[in-house]
Parts: C-alpha cells; structure tokens; sequence
C-alpha cells in the first residue's frame, strides 16, 4: 500500500527553472550573494541538491538567471519619448530595484552570457540615446557615464551606517568628538548643509544625474557642439 501524501508535499509547488531563479533571489536578498550555494538553495527549496541540478546546470548559469530577472524589474526607457525623462526614469526604477537587491551590483555587468531582458534593457538605453542623436561613440560614453554615477550611488547608499534621510544623526556625534579647528572644511559641510533640517543623502542622486544629462546634452547637434 502507498504511503500518504504529507499536506507539505501536496502544497509545494512544483520546482521549475523559474522557481528555483526566484528562490535563489530571495536567497541572496536575504544573506547576500556569498550566502547563495547549490546546497542553500536546495535547502531553501526543501528539495535535495541533486534535483536543482535538473533545471539548472552549474552555479554560472544561476548566476546568469538572477541577474536577468533583475533586469525584468527596471523600467525600460522609451525610445521615442524625451531621452532625459526616459533615462531618468530608467535610472531612478535601477536605483530602486537595486535598493531591493543590494548583491546585483556588482553582477549586472559581469555575466558572460546575458539573457533576454538584459538584452532588452540594453538596447533600450542603447536606442533613446541614438535617438536623441548621440553618435554612435557618444552614446558608449554616455550608457558608460549614467552607469557608473547609478552603481557607484548605490554602492554609496547601501554602505551608509543608515537611513539616507538620518545621516544627519550619525554626522552630530562624529562633530561633537572632532577636536576643534583640526578638520574645518569638514566642520562646515556637515554644520552648513548635511546637519540641516530637510536632508536626505538620496537627494544627492537626482543631483548628480542632472548633472550628468546636462553635460550630456551639451554634446548633441545643435547645442554647444558636435557629438563626437
């Protein structure tokens, strides 16, 4: 006679390619990408390691699926809409999805075998900065330049001792043990601007991307010169 099915078996949903992707992002969400193995995985998936290996080949290509699956979550610019509105919202969507999986930012760009979302993403940024005219050269430069101002913010944030709007609370006790007049530019930016009611180090990333999109703009046709 066959034994009965426990209620955990009836009610585990059936593992996929698609669910085990999933449970690998919940796993290094959770504990970071160091944290992400064959056996944590077939651990969280309460499935022994030997049956991950049925929808995925080797770690690589796990690391190649979430990867994708984040770039399912960032808004793809259009590229026939204003190019500043679009990658400004295609940086802010990255910022905050990023924010949700601290451990992709340094993989977004590594893998050797990008999936089709990647792909999609790409061509994307890549199509609404030739559209707004940028040459073919200018264009590397600039997907280059908002990339490395969107990583290196998140980077930033993500390492803050806290919240982007408390900094202000961790710079008042590091002001107070200071010994007076050795650090006075320090001094100013953090009693003049950072220790002001209303900031938010989160600010700094719209700031800076502006900043960026007007220098940028600056190289198109018809502005201050030729896109070269």
């Amino acid at each position: 006679m066959s034994k009965p099915v426990s209620d955990k078996a009836r009610t585990r949903a059936p593992l996929n390619r698609e669910r085990v992707l999933r449970t690998a992002v919940a796993v290094a969400d959770a504990g970071g990408i160091g944290a992400l193995t064959i056996r944590s995985l077939a651990q969280e998936l309460d499935v022994k390691p030997m049956s991950v290996y049925h929808h995925v080949a080797n770690k690589d290509e796990i690391l190649d699926g979430i990867v994708d699956l984040v770039f399912t979550e960032i808004d793809l610019p259009a590229t026939d809409g204003d190019w500043r509105v679009e990658l400004t919202r295609r940086a802010d969507s990255a910022r905050r999805v990023l924010r949700r999986h601290p451990w992709a930012v340094g993989l977004l760009d590594s893998r050797s075998a990008p999936g089709p979302a990647t792909l999609r993403h790409h061509d994307a940024v890549i199509g609404t900065l030739r559209g707004a005219g940028f040459s073919v050269a200018m264009t590397a430069h600039a997907f280059a330049l908002l990339d490395s101002h969107l990583y290196g913010f998140v980077l930033q944030e993500n390492a803050l001792p806290t919240a982007p709007d408390d900094v202000a609370d961790v710079a008042g006790p590091i002001m107070e043990q200071l010994p007076a007049g050795e650090y006075p530019h320090l001094v100013e930016l953090a009693t003049e601007h950072v220790m002001r009611p209303g900031y938010s180090f989160a600010d700094e990333f719209g700031f800076g991307l502006t900043m960026i999109l007007d220098a940028l703009a600056r190289s198109l046709p018809g502005e201050d010169g030729p896109a070269s």
